[in-house]
């Protein structure tokens, strides 16, 4: 099958042979796409023709992880998922029940990838946002008592700040429960009523409580673990509701009881929870920093591409995310996965200048400039696994270029997709110290990876 790029057809071919090559439409349960795969959760994985897919031109792998089967499409995959999810029609809903039985850890890894990947976008755009702000602050463009500064401050904030409801909308998806009251009880952990109530018992050093029932004393902007909870057990609730209101008044006594217990439980039990896990998480990161800040961007450094093809990457994702929040900056999945990123990029870009391969060139170039802007997965299907010195001299020039980053104290303030793209992510706290930084883990990485490659 010969697809030309851009060509909305060939897009829709190619997602047809997908489907086939999936088990056809009744095998698919449900459909959702990253930012390189589109992945399926099928009714019975042995009807899918996995090396029939793999030998498709335009896609680059396909795996079966974390409960999930992917087809590794590259840059390309909106394209192809949009035609694709049109096909499907009303099968196409991530809500419904997969039929496949999945373990735990292959649960918890679905749950995770689940939850962050759709608010990614969300996070980007607040932490670039605030990556310019601090770079105007150096420069002197902007000070921080004018109003320039502010407007472009709540601009950047607002993503990090109204996180619990963008969690409270994909966790509820996830979870798969009603949306709207997911975001609703985000909404409520931030209500400004709240806040005030919060902030004036903690001034006057008295408690708060609800018909005797004590509230905690906790402030849920940025935060990540208690909404998540809250929506968890929503779900449930949810449920219940559901199964107990008379049919003639569901439709406002089940959103009313939904609300108002899982809201209740939130505020006097799940949210003070899931903040103390939160702080604490963020604690033992800070002091994993003091005891050895080099320790875990070199073991992720080294182990990314693999961590990417089981998908377990997403759990560091979730733990950057978690530290930003708590702590304001991330030391541990940043710092390890953008040197990983980029040398993958200077591996491909090797073998394209020095292959006589004219094909392998052309596969290599263009996948070894999106790998050092950020994406990996072409680079890392497509050429590296291929070829074994690509990849042992990636995994050595990323373990490297992770504890350059860790023993120089790199600081990633807003992450993104890791990579030449997002490297404005290390400016903050008013300084360029991290910037250069990762700039120099940049080279150093993508340096390490172009020689250490050998053509066979």
């Amino acid at each position: 099958m010969r697809r030309e790029k851009g060509d909305r057809r060939s897009h829709r071919d190619l997602g047809r042979a997908i489907l086939e090559g999936v088990g056809g439409k009744a095998n698919v349960s449900s459909l959702t796409h990253c930012a390189t795969r589109l992945r399926f959760t099928l009714v019975d994985k042995s009807k899918a023709d996995q090396a029939g897919l793999e030998q498709l031109e335009g896609v680059l792998g396909v795996i079966d992880k974390g409960g999930q089967f992917q087809v590794i499409i590259g840059n390309d995959v909106a394209q192809v998922y949009r035609p694709l999810a049109e096909d499907l029609e009303e099968q196409v809903v991530a809500d419904q029940e997969a039929s496949s039985k999945q373990g735990i850890f292959a649960t918890v890894l679905a749950t995770i990838s689940g939850i962050f990947t759709p608010i990614l976008p969300v996070i980007t755009a607040a932490g670039m946002i605030k990556a310019v702000l601090s770079l105007l602050t150096v420069f002197g463009v902007v000070a921080a008592d004018d109003t320039n500064y502010q407007i472009l401050n709540f601009i950047g904030d607002a993503g990090f700040f109204f996180l619990p409801i963008f969690l409270g909308g994909s966790a509820a998806r996830q979870f798969k429960t009603n949306q709207q009251l997911g975001m609703l009880i985000g909404a409520i952990l931030l209500h400004p009523s709240f806040v005030a109530l919060v902030t004036a018992a903690r001034e006057a050093g008295t408690g708060m409580d609800f018909f005797s029932i004590p509230i905690t004393l906790s402030s849920y902007s940025s935060t990540v673990i208690p909404v998540i909870l809250a929506v968890w057990f929503m779900s449930y609730v949810e449920r219940v509701a559901d199964k107990i209101s008379p049919k003639a008044i569901k439709f406002f006594s089940v959103p009313l009881l939904t609300t108002l217990v899982t809201a209740l439980v939130t505020l006097i039990v799940l949210g003070p929870l899931g903040a103390i896990v939160g702080n604490w998480l963020g604690t033992f990161f800070l002091w994993l920093e003091e005891f050895g800040p080099w320790v875990v961007p070199t073991i992720v450094g080294t182990v990314s591409p693999f961590l990417v093809m089981t998908g377990t990457h997403y759990g560091l994702v979730s733990i950057g995310i978690n530290n930003r929040m708590t702590i304001g900056y991330d030391t541990i999945a940043q710092p390890g996965m953008f040197p990983s990123n980029v040398a993958q990029g200077g591996a491909a870009l090797a073998i394209a200048l020095k292959t006589k391969d004219v094909n392998k060139r052309a596969l290599a170039s263009s996948a070894g400039i999106t790998a050092i802007f950020g994406i990996t997965e072409p680079a890392l299907y497509g050429v590296t696994l291929r070829h074994r010195p690509a990849l042992i001299g990636t995994m050595v020039a990323g373990g490297i270029g992770g504890f350059f980053m860790g023993i120089m104290g790199a600081r990633n303030f807003s992450g993104g997709s890791p990579g030449l793209l997002t490297i404005a992510a290390y400016i903050g706290e008013d300084t360029l110290k991290y910037f250069y930084t990762a700039v120099a883990g940049l080279v150093i990485s993508v340096l390490i990876s172009f020689v250490l490659y050998k053509e066979d």
